[in-house]
């Protein structure tokens, strides 16, 4: 890697996952303070900067997709010491979010990147599950085809470590029945909404949750944190 190149850095900004009051004060002056803020969706940041009064910055639209297109646009602010930040829709920007490749290039090409660190859905999750926090392996959100998802699930069933996974509510059913297919009628905690005014909770082993979900309006996303084989 190259020395440093430029005072200024790419800032990695983490924004609420559902409750605007999560914000902390250092993201709130970094968002002020930028000069371009590198957005997952434009829409979303235009919302929560409309939240906290800010206006003037040059907002656009930053994905794994267009990385390469737009990447040299990027290296040319931070050269003209313009403050970068990147930020996703909600919570902390590269935890099944766009930015590895940002990240991965601008270390290579001798830059650096400070985090704003703030709210992420996985720990949030782990501190409200009720099972082991001392160890725990983050899946994101699994592949949408049963097969590669069964395959991923028995590949992590026998670590020792709390599994923690993201899920969409139109497949949450599907991914309860590869669980029990996969890695057994283990505890789980499910979360619907963390963070948000209709939050939603559920305690129990797979099967009993499969049940109470019948009734349930899924909508929003799950966070599932699993315990590993043999808890009690």
């Amino acid at each position: 890697m190259d020395e440093q190149r430029t005072a200024t850095k790419l800032k990695i900004v983490s924004t609420p996952i559902g409750n605007m009051a999560d914000i902390t004060l250092r993201a709130i002056e970094e968002l002020r303070d930028a000069d371009v803020i590198l957005s997952e969706d434009t829409r979303e940041t235009d919302k929560l900067l409309k939240h906290f009064n800010i206006a003037g910055k040059e907002n656009i639209s930053y994905r794994d997709q267009n990385h390469d297109r737009i990447y040299p646009k990027i290296v040319s602010y931070l050269n003209d010491n313009k403050k970068v930040v990147l930020v996703s829709n909600s919570g902390t920007p590269l935890i099944s979010d766009p930015g590895f490749k940002l990240g991965r290039d601008l270390i290579k090409d001798g830059y650096d990147i400070e985090t704003i660190p703030g709210p992420s859905a996985v720990i949030a999750a782990l501190t409200v599950s009720g099972l082991p926090t001392d160890k725990f392996t983050f899946l994101g959100f699994l592949p949408r085809t049963k097969g590669d998802r069964r395959k991923i699930l028995k590949n992590f069933g026998d670590t020792e470590a709390t599994l923690v996974i993201y899920e969409s509510p139109f497949r949450i059913l599907t991914l309860l029945e590869d669980i029990v297919s996969s890695l057994g009628n283990r505890q789980i905690c499910m979360i619907n909404d963390i963070t948000k005014v209709y939050e939603k909770k559920w305690y129990g082993n797979v099967i009993s949750l499969q049940n109470q979900l019948k009734n349930y309006k899924l909508k929003g996303e799950f966070v599932l944190v699993i315990a590993k084989d043999q808890f009690k």
